[in-house]
């Protein structure tokens, strides 16, 4: 016999059984749920930061790409990790985008970014 992996009660019926109630399989299965959600939501977090970043650097640019140094993106708490795509242009440089805008290392201290119709 096995304990219910819930509330680790005594199972009884089929060997393969993990849950000792449907109430215990409910409950399961609503916290798994939650914890990719809280996941999911954390990710999300990010890049709207990241967006909300590229959005304010960008407002007051009269063209629609730009130049500023990396640091400024640091120091704001832009986040190089999360992003929502990538492209790959004819000359081998790298894209990444955050929804509508598209940002590339331009050397080690400046970054491209480039908002998109």
């Amino acid at each position: 016999m096995k304990n219910c992996i819930v509330c680790n009660k005594l199972i009884k019926g089929r060997s393969d059984k993990k849950f000792c109630a449907i109430t215990c399989k409910n409950d399961y299965h609503k916290m798994n749920k939650k914890q990719k959600d809280t996941t999911v939501q954390q990710i999300d977090n990010i890049l709207h930061n990241n967006h909300t970043i590229l959005k304010l650097l960008t407002t007051s640019a009269k063209s629609k790409k730009i130049k500023i140094p990396k640091l400024i993106l640091d120091r704001a708490g832009f986040n190089f990790g999360y992003f929502t795509g990538i492209y790959l242009n004819t000359k081998g440089k790298t894209y990444h985008y955050v929804y509508d805008f598209a940002w590339m290392k331009f050397s080690d201290q400046e970054v491209l970014i480039v908002k998109k119709d």
